[in-house]
């Protein structure tokens, strides 16, 4: 049933009785995958795996082929990209058995609670928080996807925001005019309200009295206060305190959260309603954690509020782990500092780590800057290898990548980022930080484009599919690049060390005498780049190579101390199945070091 206030759910009969799904020991266990529900799967496929691996013959959306690449890059296409294309949870439940066979164990899902009327398929302009959007189905199916998932031991981590709504009210601008009327940008002071927008989308209703229409103006009840929000008009410049905290984003109207300092904050009502919403989502869906949207736009007193509400929630149904993600842009320094204010588990969005990753893939950045992020102890003031194993979510792809401004572009959209695939995922996967694949990136996308949309197509085809085509469905376990990153991540899962091990960035070595890091020749790197985790007493070895056209060998540097002169390192996985199980000895060079070829654009794992 749709509540239609906050105040109506009987909390003590939602969860009396009922077992909840514990958290996880440790989130750098697990593997993350990031997908748009929209554009994942309409449950229309034929020819892919279901959840329990048998082939699918029914449906009517056949799998891509090459031929069909490129063959819809027309005008109609471009504009499929900015309007719904027909993804479901039902479709999403359907494709957990792609996933798991993946190695993916959390799949992250966008915003599925109902959307305000016109296009917003991406689920961030929320018109009713206690409902799931028609598009995407029913509270129920969000509740059997969930269940679903668990029981192929694959848990759900569900995108939620606070800081806005959706464009439920207009405005009644009496400044800042323009050739069409007014335009309400913020100034620090509110503007008037014309009233809240209809099941049509006009500001026809009184602005502060009840609705009783579920398809106008905002749900629950209680945000129908007209104090539930700032109403000091759109965000123009992003970076500008206090601006970024009141500003709407564009049309998405912002909440006003409450005041006050971190320590002494004073949650307005909404905060509290939409605290208690989410409460209820965990109860209702047996849902593992958020991830929460714009957290660099709220109050930190906020933030703090609900992840202790949340947390305390959670722990009182046995999910003593639950995760709470923070979307945190900005510089390194603030994100860290607003994590630790916030009492948030992790951060996303930290742009350098996403940036220096794609790059050093791509041989355009020198190795020591991207491990340097993980090193920087001074700035943490703690040990930073404890801190960052499971503090950041890392990523090389999202859905907007705001770093790149009007030039968005997917890792395969290049040439060499095409044949680099596997080593990117191999080096998100393996070193520090709990990985998150994109979705489509273990298909080889390669979206690009001046707008977010050509970083969103849709898996199951329609209208919009990937490479530019129509009509055909990327759900393909043969490809090479998901067989590849399904067998790196089946041996993550077995050695500890991949996961939770510190890290070092190796020197390495062409002639066995002279060592040094990786680095740029006339602005490019066609290198092994190798890096050890140490965990234990253990060792585990792995490189990647920069040349996506030719094999690369060097010699390696490995931990001193933890290998004699004589023992062996053995190959646990290569890109090239036929180096599986050779071994490599440990020679007197620069300590201790090991000679190893890495494949064209591929990667190798020793231990």
């Amino acid at each position: 049933m749709s509540f239609r206030e906050v105040a109506e759910i009987n909390f003590l009969q939602l969860v009396a009785g009922r077992d909840f799904h514990p958290s996880p020991a440790a989130w750098e266990d697990e593997v993350l995958y990031f997908l748009m529900l929209d554009r994942f799967s309409d449950g229309n496929e034929q020819g892919y795996r279901d959840n329990s691996g048998a082939v699918v013959t029914s449906g009517s959306t056949p799998l891509l082929s090459p031929a069909d690449h490129d063959a819809a890059d027309d005008p109609m296409w471009h504009e499929a990209g900015a309007t719904w294309a027909g993804g479901t949870l039902s479709g999403l439940r359907g494709k957990l058995g792609y996933l798991h066979r993946l190695g993916v164990t959390a799949v992250w899902v966008s915003p599925v609670l109902k959307q305000t009327s016109g296009h917003s398929y991406h689920g961030y302009a929320t018109q009713n928080f206690l409902d799931v959007d028609p598009h995407f189905g029913t509270a129920s199916d969000l509740r059997d996807l969930v269940t679903e998932a668990h029981s192929l031991g694959v848990r759900v981590i569900l995108d939620v925001v606070l800081n806005h709504a959706g464009d439920v009210f207009g405005y009644d601008p009496d400044r800042y005019p323009t050739a069409s009327g007014f335009d309400a940008r913020w100034d620090g002071r509110p503007y008037r309200v014309a009233g809240f927008r209809d099941a049509s989308g006009r500001a026809s209703l009184p602005f502060g009295s009840p609705v009783a229409d579920l398809d106008a103006a905002v749900w629950p009840a209680e945000l129908q206060r007209p104090d539930t929000f700032s109403a000091k008009g759109r965000i123009d410049n992003w970076d500008w305190y206090p601006e970024y905290l009141e500003g709407d984003f564009i049309g998405l109207k912002d909440i006003s959260l409450g005041a006050g300092t971190t320590e002494g904050y004073r949650p307005s009502p909404a905060l509290r309603t939409l605290t208690r919403v989410y409460q209820y989502w965990i109860a209702y869906a047996d849902l593992d954690g958020f991830r929460v949207d714009t957290v660099k736009h709220m109050d930190p007193g906020a933030a703090r509020y609900f992840a202790s509400a949340v947390h305390e929630f959670a722990q009182s149904l046995g999910k003593e782990n639950f995760y709470l993600i923070a979307e945190i842009t900005g510089p390194r320094d603030f994100a860290y500092r607003t994590l630790e204010e916030v009492g948030m588990n992790a951060a996303l969005g930290i742009a350098d780590v996403q940036d220096q990753m794609e790059w050093l893939v791509k041989g355009r950045r020198d190795p020591r800057d991207y491990f340097g992020l993980f090193r920087d102890a001074l700035q943490l003031g703690k040990d930073s290898h404890t801190w960052f194993r499971n503090r950041v979510v890392t990523a090389f792809d999202d859905h907007d990548q705001v770093r790149k401004g009007e030039n968005k572009a997917r890792f395969a959209a290049d040439e060499a980022g095409k044949k680099l695939g596997v080593a990117a995922i191999a080096l998100n996967a393996l070193t520090l930080g709990i990985p998150c694949l994109y979705y489509g990136g273990e298909q080889g996308f390669d979206g690009h484009g001046p707008n977010d949309r050509y970083l969103r197509e849709a898996m199951f085809g329609g209208s919009f599919g990937p490479f530019r085509s129509r009509g055909a469905h990327a759900f393909d376990e043969d490809n090479e690049t998901y067989r590849q990153v399904s067998r790196i991540l089946s041996l993550r899962r077995t050695q500890p060390a991949l996961r939770r091990g510190r890290q070092y960035l190796r020197q390495i070595s062409g002639d066995g005498v002279n060592f040094g890091y990786p680095q740029l020749f006339g602005g490019e790197m066609r290198s092994v780049v190798a890096w050890s985790r140490l965990f234990a007493g253990t060792e585990a070895v792995a490189a990647i190579n920069t040349d996506p056209d030719n094999a690369r060998t060097a010699w390696v540097t490995i931990d001193d101390e933890l290998h004699p002169l004589g023992a062996k390192l053995t190959c646990l996985f290569s890109t090239d199945r036929g180096q599986e199980g050779q071994t490599l000895d440990v020679e007197p060079r620069n300590g201790k070091a090991v000679e190893l070829t890495v494949p064209a654009g591929g990667c190798v794992i020793y231990s």
